[in-house]
């Protein structure tokens, strides 16, 4: 790394950060991982981190959706107990705070965290509220979280999910988000799920536009009633639903590591987020998965200045945008955005 590289970094490093679309189950560091598969049967013969490595993080995979996705499934083998799953929310929240994150919307899907050993969805939840918690504690950072399931399971169990984020909203759940495979998946069942879970208060996430097209970006805004995207990088294929987002002020969560190992885009100057920025859609930089992408927040700005074009400035007004569009209420966001400002040093 040369000297200005390394000099962009260290600035990109120290800009009080917002992340509005981190996975829990992304966020795992291989080194525990390791000691959990030491320790337990994960069915999984790994010697050291580098063994490990391939089968939970991309690295030199070839661009796709399913090898991306396949991550998660050897993941789900690694939640053995109520102590390792508070110790891995614990730990992505340390993680984030040492990226000089300072506001964090933790998504976490419970069934994935459940599976396995058949605890209960509200039990998973529990350990990854009070986690965050004391995380929060613990370093300088504000968490709140997202309760996330799969477009392939039943609508009828967000109806369950929506009751476990609705119970938790003094625990710090904030929203509702769906993900999954949007290529063999409708979101339209889960509109009467989330269209409920809006009126009772929660904000609304979707995934939609990454791995299909604009008309997805469309039925997540009108027909699942989402206030923000997963990705939705691919509306740039219809004006028509541009104008739409724009409209409604939809909120564009944009992962660019992510898309390049999903092969959503072939190479990082093809990535949209410039165009979709110059348009006026209201877009935020994220990592999505920060551990199975092998990156951190810093590191996605560092690629946006340099192969995308973005001025430091237009990374700042990235990390405001992400704090006006956090699932808060109104005086805990002005506060919040009040903050940003003010050590961003943003004056308009």
């Amino acid at each position: 790394m040369g000297d200005r590289d390394d000099t962009l970094r260290k600035l990109l490093h120290r800009l009080p950060k917002a992340e509005l679309h981190r996975h829990l189950e992304g966020s795992l560091r291989l080194d525990t991982l390791l000691e959990v598969a030491s320790n337990s049967d994960v069915g999984l013969s790994v010697a050291d981190v580098e063994t490990l490595r391939p089968l939970v993080q991309v690295a030199g995979d070839p661009p796709g959706f399913k090898g991306f996705l396949g991550k998660f499934g050897v993941l789900r083998r690694f939640y053995r107990s109520p102590e390792i799953i508070y110790r891995m929310a614990y730990e992505a929240v340390e993680d984030a705070a040492a990226d000089n994150i300072k506001y964090l919307e933790l998504r976490f899907t419970p069934s994935a965290l459940a599976s396995t050993m058949r605890f209960s969805l509200e039990e998973v939840s529990d350990w990854v509220c009070q986690a965050v918690a004391d995380a929060q504690r613990d370093f300088d950072i504000t968490v709140r979280l997202i309760v996330s399931m799969n477009r392939h399971e039943l609508p009828e169990l967000g109806d369950r999910l929506v009751k476990i984020a609705l119970d938790r909203r003094d625990r710090g759940v904030v929203g509702l988000d769906l993900a999954g495979d949007e290529v063999n998946f409708s979101a339209r069942p889960f509109g009467p799920v989330f269209f409920r879970a809006k009126e009772a208060g929660l904000g609304i996430t979707v995934h939609a536009g990454e791995w299909k097209g604009a008309e997805n970006v469309y039925d997540a805004i009108v027909h699942i009633g989402a206030d923000r995207l997963g990705h939705g990088v691919r509306v740039i294929e219809d004006s028509g639903v541009i104008r739409l987002a724009m409209d409604r002020g939809t909120v564009f969560e944009v992962c660019i590591t992510s898309n390049l190992q999903t092969g959503v885009v072939a190479s990082v100057r093809q990535h949209p987020l410039l165009d979709m920025y110059y348009l006026g859609l209201r877009t935020t930089i994220n990592t999505d998965d920060p551990s199975v992408s092998g990156i951190t927040l810093t590191d996605e700005m560092v690629l946006a200045v340099t192969e995308l074009g973005f001025s430091i400035e237009d990374i700042r007004r990235q990390i405001l945008n992400a704090v006006e569009a956090a699932f808060l209420p109104d005086d805990e966001k002005s506060e919040l955005i009040m903050r940003f400002k003010e050590a961003l040093g943003i004056t308009c």
